[in-house]
């Protein structure tokens, strides 16, 4: 079978690393699988025998710019094609691929798209509704692909989806447990947390819990530097207690070495980061943020505390340290690397 993956760029995020998984897994099982990037900008690692193409080195994002973008994938896929199966992942990529008029195309849905526009509308209930227009109209009628029950549901719920599968992310625990087991020379106990500096993944909820925690274990955060993100650590007085580890390629022994991975977001869609933790044997604290965290701690109530709540965020920091769970004891079968590529396989088939 052909697989064919489109996403803007590989600048960095869980929805893109999934991708380079799937793209990865299929090839390995015997399948032509690739990823067409709109624009030509790395930040993840990818595998040597793994074609990525880039259509252009930029691309606009603007109205003319995506429509430019759209007939560069549509004339750079054809020429490439036929495939089984076109899979588009993150907003604009889908939008992109929908005006390129693509056969055999899916749209992967990586989020919580009705937290975001819900979220969006505190601030700008004009353009929040501008934005649950452009989902709706571009994903209603649209087949797409779940990374979790509730994304699916928020999809059919809010957006009027038909057609939405529920294929979560996959995982290569052997392989990833191998990348954990790397040299690691950090020493000092730590509490880890892995996501880029935005307002979705709330850097200032876990300051203001951190502040709150009384440990001398250091606060350690895979993500870039920011100044802004600076000025918040300095502005509570976390300096000496946090430590800005920027982007890892590798980001697994970090987590392996942790005494606790803490996920804070307001909305996620299956978050990479509570599974591959628990399958390295790490414990996690969560926020109960739609979605994907209660359907991956099923076996953890305890692990869950309401989003924004930086009181119990920091109580749960605390108790989750001094008595840690067992993290084998949760079920990660659903999101074992074969499973999930069988069920592409299955899409790309129907």
């Amino acid at each position: 079978m052909r697989f064919a993956f489109v996403t803007t760029n590989l600048a960095g995020g869980g929805a893109e690393k999934a991708l380079l998984k799937l793209a990865a897994g299929l090839r390995a099982r015997g399948h032509d699988a690739g990823l067409w990037l709109l624009e030509d900008k790395y930040a993840h690692e990818v595998p040597a025998d793994l074609p990525v193409r880039a259509v252009a080195r930029r691309c606009g994002h603007g109205w003319l710019g995506k429509r430019l973008a759209a007939r560069r994938l549509r004339h750079a896929l054809a020429a490439a094609g036929p495939f089984d199966l076109i899979v588009s992942t993150l907003p604009f990529a889908d939008e992109v691929a929908a005006l390129a008029g693509l056969s055999r195309h899916r749209c992967r849905i990586a989020n919580t798209l009705g937290a975001e526009v819900d979220k969006l509308a505190v601030a700008n209930p004009a353009k929040a509704r501008r934005r649950e227009m452009r989902y709706r109209e571009l994903y209603a009628r649209r087949p797409l692909i779940a990374v979790s029950t509730g994304v699916a549901d928020d999809l059919r719920d809010r957006f009027g989806a038909k057609d939405v599968q529920v294929v979560p992310n996959p995982f290569d625990f052997a392989g990833m447990r191998a990348l954990a087991n790397q040299p690691f020379a950090f020493t000092r106990p730590y509490v880890v947390h892995v996501g880029r500096f935005a307002p979705q993944k709330r850097h200032d909820l876990l300051l203001d819990a951190w502040s709150r925690v009384d440990t001398d274990h250091e606060l350690v955060l895979l993500t870039e530097p920011a100044a802004a993100l600076a000025a918040m650590i300095a502005g509570r007085g976390l300096a000496p207690r946090v430590r800005v580890a920027g982007f890892q390629a590798n980001p697994y022994p970090w987590i392996a070495h942790a005494d606790l991975l803490v996920l804070c977001s307001d909305h996620e869609g299956l978050p990479n980061v509570l599974i591959e933790a628990l399958a390295c044997g790490t414990p996690v604290v969560s926020t109960d943020c739609p979605s994907g965290p209660r359907e991956i701690l099923a076996a953890f109530p305890e692990c869950l505390v309401p989003r924004g709540d930086a009181d119990a965020l920091a109580k749960a920091i605390a108790r989750t340290l001094a008595a840690p769970p067992e993290p084998a004891r949760a079920d990660l079968s659903a999101y074992e690397m074969q499973g999930v590529l069988a069920s592409y396989e299955r899409l790309a088939a129907a």
